[in-house]
């Protein structure tokens, strides 16, 4: 009887003890809370990007170190543990510049000044002077004269149709403007309006130039000309700006190739560093659109195409040689400076050796509004909405560790030396990485990713309409008072969400690919094979690294409520909470073996008169379609076998090992070779085009050697390429393996 009683009592208690101590919510409570409007904030995101491009703040320079300690301040506020990593790398710096044109008697000789105009009510004014001298990072420095050739966006078919046109660049100083070198496929930043100019450079050189000039066409940048006005009354560039950036065509610290630029370490001499090749053999400057076409109307020979001519009531164009004559001379000061990237960390409750990175550069050119800048304030307002979160209970399955980027405009420099010094962690333990460059240039968003990702992307920017919370989670927000909105809205029209706005005429939306070398995303994927995705709103714009590029510019045409940076802040982060969260990694491979497929069959139609082979390829693809499948499979059938026997049967540790081969499989698609003559470049099915390192490409390798095969057309140049399809099969054999878990 006092047995039964006691019992009774016991049950009792345990069901009143049960009542008073509610569970805990579960993971998609936090996840739904993340994109709440009690959580963003405009404001504050506008706050910090103020903040953030207060002054000029190239790597290397005192207001960039600032801005550093601002972001380590952030995140440490926000309950994330952060630290600085710090690198010694090479940088250089303008030391002197001159460029003077000579025309034809009578006219004068003109020597530019090479300097952007502050304007009428400049904010910034105080401090223009801190804004480096327009140039280009690692350009050659030396002293040229010589005629000059107008060769229109500098790409290897202009130069084709100057020969065409009996004119010969040797020995002369090429004029190019920006722009079309820059469209590749599935470009991650998107920008129409700029050009990898170290391309743009290495092209001339090959061509025999001696010098380059790289201009900002109206036609491009300034709205078309006519009465087009310009910032700070239109979006457009003023007739003094000029885009800077680098001419290095490599990635991380040029002397330091594959291993981490950390205090007294090996590095190449500058000597070496040319004989690479990454860097420019001529000497080059960048110029604004205005001296641009002073330059072209002393030119003269033949009448330009029409596809090269410029804005409505610019000059006719024409190719020359001369008989302007150009003298350029760019001394620049080469040193090993310190960079700073600043790493939080949130470490995982239950898998902490496993990661989850988001990253964004903070170094910028001149002020940096939308690039890099825009993506910053919007890290910042993940980083803080996060530190809400774990104030509220949430704790991530998996670490979450926020990068901020130095020396990225350089050539991806603190990325890079980072997942160098990192490598071996990072190809164990990285699930995914997460890029996010010029966060906001303008509407529409965009996306590029490895494909296992793609699903994810959709599933993010959709967010349905009214989510299904538990009765727990129903509990916890009446108790904390709290009104969440469900969704994720489109910054453009409150009615709908991102994935409404984002899906073209096929209700699918275009998800580029991360082939390219344009942003931080490069070392993770294309050196050591790590899944990952990119995003932003806008695309290219008029004052792309020019010292417009500002806080005025971005309230006034960027984005002026501030709701696109709150739009991406909470894409990027809700992605990342699934990525941390989620017990099964919310990866698709099926995705990935129809996307290759589909680029295999676009390769045949391209090798068709060859005698090429891809049914090796095609072979490899239908095994990977296979272990996709059965990986699907296993997922369900644990997920359905879930309950209370699911401790005893160990299915913890088989959804540990399923998420192993996930996270793994992409490491397979890389190969310790790397691409033929870049072998930095370790990925076989995404890389940047040989030619165009913002042009995204499928199958590099056999891109390269099938450009090279149509140039040589020999038995041994096409076996070449025979040799890059075989290799791209076993790549993906090694993943379909990877997938399926099981040795042969």
């Amino acid at each position: 009887m006092l047995k039964t009683a006691t019992t009774i009592f016991l049950g009792l208690a345990t069901s009143f003890t049960f009542l008073l101590i509610s569970p805990p919510p579960p993971k998609s409570f936090y996840h739904s809370l993340y994109i709440s409007t009690s959580l963003s904030d405009n404001t504050s995101i506008s706050h910090h990007l103020h903040t953030l491009t207060r002054r000029p703040h190239a790597a290397g320079s005192e207001a960039n170190a600032e801005a550093a300690a601002y972001v380590l301040s952030i995140f440490t506020s926000s309950n994330i543990k952060s630290h600085i990593a710090s690198y010694e790398v090479s940088l250089t710096y303008p030391s002197s510049r001159c460029l003077t044109l000579i025309p034809t008697p009578p006219e004068t000789p003109t020597t530019f000044n090479l300097r952007q105009e502050i304007y009428d009510g400049d904010p910034y004014a105080d401090v223009a002077d801190e804004v480096q001298p327009t140039f280009h990072a690692y350009a050659k420095s030396g002293s040229v004269s010589g005629l000059v050739v107008y060769v229109n966006y500098g790409r290897i078919v202009d130069y084709s149709t100057l020969k065409e046109m009996g004119v010969n660049v040797s020995g002369t100083i090429v004029l190019a403007r920006y722009g079309e070198i820059y469209r590749g496929r599935g470009v991650a930043r998107n920008f129409w309006l700029g050009g990898p100019r170290g391309n743009i450079v290495k092209n001339a050189y090959e061509e025999g130039a001696i010098g380059a000039l790289l201009y900002t066409d109206r036609k491009d940048y300034g709205g078309g000309g006519g009465d087009t006005r310009w910032f700070p009354d239109e979006k457009w560039m003023p007739p003094s700006g000029v885009q800077v950036g680098t001419v290095y065509n490599g990635i991380g610290d040029p002397t330091t190739p594959g291993w981490a630029s950390t205090g007294d370490c090996e590095r190449l001499s500058e000597e070496e560093v040319e004989k690479g090749g990454d860097v420019p053999l001529i000497p080059s400057l960048p110029i604004s659109g205005a001296d641009g076409e002073t330059i072209l109307r002393s030119v003269g020979g033949d009448v330009a195409h029409e596809d090269w001519q410029g804005s409505i009531d610019a000059p006719t164009y024409r190719v020359g040689p001369g008989p302007g004559i150009i003298n350029l001379s760019y001394t620049g000061n080469q040193i090993i400076g310190t960079i700073q990237n600043v790493i939080g960390i949130i470490e995982g409750a239950e898998e902490p050796d496993r990661f989850v990175i988001l990253g964004n550069h903070r170094d910028a050119w001149t002020f940096g509004a939308v690039d890099p800048n825009s993506g910053t304030a919007a890290l910042l307002e993940v980083a803080e909405r996060l530190g809400k979160l774990q104030k509220k209970g949430w704790k991530p399955r998996r670490t979450i560790v926020l990068c901020n980027w130095d020396a990225e405009e350089y050539g991806l420099v603190g990325s890079t030396e980072w997942v160098e010094e990192n490598r071996e962690m990072l190809a164990s333990r990285a699930v995914a990485y997460l890029n996010v460059d010029c966060g906001v240039a303008g509407p529409v968003f965009h996306a590029s990713a490895t494909p296992q990702l793609d699903e994810l992307l959709k599933r993010a920017t959709q967010q349905v309409k009214r989510n299904l919370l538990s009765v727990a989670a129903i509990i916890s927000l009446i108790s904390i008072e709290l009104v969440i909105d469900l969704k994720v809205q489109d910054p453009e029209n409150a009615s709908q969400t991102i994935y409404d706005s984002w899906v073209d005429s096929s209700n699918s939306p275009p998800i580029g690919r991360l082939g390219d070398g344009g942003s931080d995303f490069a070392a993770f994927v294309q050196h050591v094979g790590i899944p990952a995705a990119a995003m932003f709103f806008g695309g290219g714009y008029p004052v792309y690294h020019s010292m417009y590029d500002d806080f005025v510019w971005m309230e006034k045409f960027g984005d002026p409520m501030f709701h696109r940076h709150v739009a991406v802040g909470s894409v990027w982060g809700l992605v990342a909470l699934w990525l941390a969260d989620e017990e099964f990694l919310p990866f698709n491979y099926l995705s990935y073996a129809k996307e290759i497929q589909k680029s295999t069959k676009d390769l045949k139609d391209e090798i068709s008169e060859t005698d090429i082979s891809l049914n090796p390829l095609f072979k490899s693809i239908e095994e990977l379609h296979k272990a996709a499948t059965m990986m699907n499979n296993q997922r369900k059938e644990i997920i359905e076998r879930k309950g209370w026997t699911s401790m005893w049967n160990k299915d913890h540790l088989k959804v540990r090992e399923l998420n192993d081969r996930l996270m793994m499989a992409e490491r397979a698609f890389t190969d310790k070779d790397g691409l033929f003559g870049r072998s930095w470049y370790k990925h076989l099915i995404y890389g940047p085009s040989k030619h165009d390192d913002y042009g995204s490409k499928t199958f590099p390798g056999i891109d390269d050697a099938i450009e090279k095969a149509k140039n040589l057309n020999t038995a041994d140049s096409w076996r070449a390429v025979q040799h890059e399809v075989w290799r791209v099969s076993r790549a993906v054999k090694h993943a379909s393996l990877v997938l399926n878990g099981k040795l042969t």
